[in-house]
């Protein structure tokens, strides 16, 4: 097939969490399995200078915007294994600090840039040379797609590819005034109930839902939750109606990147059969931090960004009162200035057992994950998680609230005895959190079956080469759909 994906970030170009590996790493499997796949994405600034070999395009854009005309320029760069990278340049709206917003306060005119964005990969899809048999939206940003191409179709776009949309976080939907409408040039027939119109704004991510020929989610379980009133943040009762086209599929992981044996980020290499140098991992990460060294210091890890989605603080209240045994946590993450504050304070109160990194370094977060016992993912609501899967390769087993993806990437005790890799909890309180964390210390305090969970967790495989076929199929009914609706 011939597949054309839309995502704001895409790694190793820009990322701001688990979106832009997932995207860089499917793309990067379709193109090895043999199709013909692109990926277009914003140039955001600092792109091109650590990426000298990417080349301007023959390619302008000229994209109307209510009442003005925006011009726009197209490079690109070919990754190995074939797989092309699009990258859409503008910049007033993309060369920026930051991708979505700067000090925690979003760019005021995203529904400028993120239209302009669609648009153009509207444009992409309809003129490229090659014309993809589909194109796969990923998340709010390119939510408006769909709806543009069916405007199009209507004025004489013969035959436009299928459309798949992604929803890797329902939560985030691009939610903006009604005015913002007006930016899409689209009729006012659009703008309903039924469409892009929520609570009298502009819904990017509804309108997609609403219009696109398949959906899929980043798991099996989120795909049932998102069609709950507890989770469907306002949405569940148009992807009820649209449940026919819902799938979940589990996001799977680029182990090119996340490997203990060929990685460049370890300290050490290590493997399920050749465990001494994770030992070296904890012993160097300890040193690197600032904590004590002791390699049997049980050593917890998280990278998150710092916000109530991710169950930071619980996890606070619970590492304030297990911190009085004999453990060790690390932390990497960035967001709300509360939850920043309160764990540099909490790396303050126990500064022997606590070290602090506020920020993202992804060198750092291969070295925490190769380096911990045991790595903390507590979150509200999860509808994959990938650091999960990650910690897993790693031997730092899981510590989950059993929700979304978490629920189905972790095995735990009391669901295969033989085959657990982790530990699961419900209810969503400091308790059961620091619960959990005593039973990861009472695993920890038995060698032999710490080292059983450990290579259960290691053998675990999220490669992208199982979850592929289930997007090909997805893709093949978006195209029948799209055929039947014609």
């Amino acid at each position: 097939m011939k597949i054309l994906l839309a995502s704001s970030e895409v790694h190793p170009f820009s990322k701001t969490g688990g979106l832009a590996d997932m995207v860089g790493a499917l793309g990067k499997a379709l193109a090895g399995a043999g199709h013909e796949a692109a990926i277009v994405t914003p140039l955001y600034r600092g792109i091109r200078e650590k990426f000298p070999e990417l080349r301007r395009e023959d390619w302008h854009f000229n994209i109307l915007l209510g009442e003005e005309w925006v011009q726009g320029g197209l490079w690109s760069t070919v990754l190995d294994g074939g797989l092309k990278i699009y990258f859409v340049e503008q910049p007033d709206f993309f060369d920026r600090a930051g991708i979505y917003h700067e000090k925690n306060i979003s760019y005021p005119d995203n529904d400028q840039r993120f239209i302009f964005f669609s648009k153009c990969v509207v444009h992409l899809a309809r003129y490229l040379p090659w014309r993809p048999d589909l194109v796969h939206v990923h998340d709010w940003q390119v939510g408006l797609v769909p709806i543009l191409m069916q405007q199009q179709k209507s004025e004489g776009w013969g035959n436009p590819p299928a459309t798949c949309l992604t929803i890797h976080n329902l939560a985030y939907q691009g939610v903006f005034g009604p005015e913002a409408f007006t930016l899409t040039n689209l009729p006012r027939d659009f703008f309903t109930l039924e469409g892009a119109e929520f609570y009298g704004g502009l819904n990017c991510l509804k309108a997609g839902i609403a219009f696109v020929d398949t959906i899929t989610t980043v798991s099996p379980r989120y795909a049932r939750e998102i069609t709950t009133e507890e989770f469907g943040c306002g949405l569940d009762g148009l992807l009820r109606k649209r449940r026919d086209r819902l799938f979940g599929i589990l996001n799977g992981v680029d182990y090119n990147d996340w490997n203990t044996t060929n990685n460049p980020n370890l300290f050490k290499p290590f493997s399920v059969t050749s465990i001494a140098g994770k030992k070296i991992n904890k012993r160097e990460l300890q040193k690197f931090v600032g904590l004590p060294v002791n390699e049997s210091t049980p050593l917890f890890g998280t990278i998150t960004r710092l916000a109530e989605q991710k169950g930071v603080d619980i996890q606070l209240g619970a590492l304030a009162e297990m911190l009085t045994s004999n453990i060790q946590f690390v932390l990497l993450g960035s967001g709300s200035p509360d939850f920043e504050k309160g764990y540099q304070t909490l790396a303050r109160r126990f500064p022997d057992k606590v070290a602090v990194r506020i920020g993202y370094d992804e060198k750092l977060a291969h070295r925490i994950e190769a380096a911990c016992d045991f790595y903390l993912m507590p979150s509200a609501f999860e509808p994959c998680g990938l650091n999960q899967m990650y910690s897993l390769r790693y031997g730092a087993l899981p510590i989950v609230r059993a929700t979304g993806g978490l629920d189905d990437s972790v095995i735990d005790f009391v669901q295969d005895a033989k085959r657990a890799n982790g530990i699961k909890f419900h209810e969503y309180s400091n308790q059961a959190l620091a619960k959990a964390i005593r039973k990861a210390l009472a695993i920890y305090g038995q060698p032999e079956l710490f080292r059983r969970y450990q290579r259960n967790a290691m053998k675990a495989d999220f490669s992208w080469e199982q979850t592929l076929g289930e997007y090909v199929r997805v893709y093949e009914l978006a195209g029948n759909c799209q055929i039947h609706a014609m």
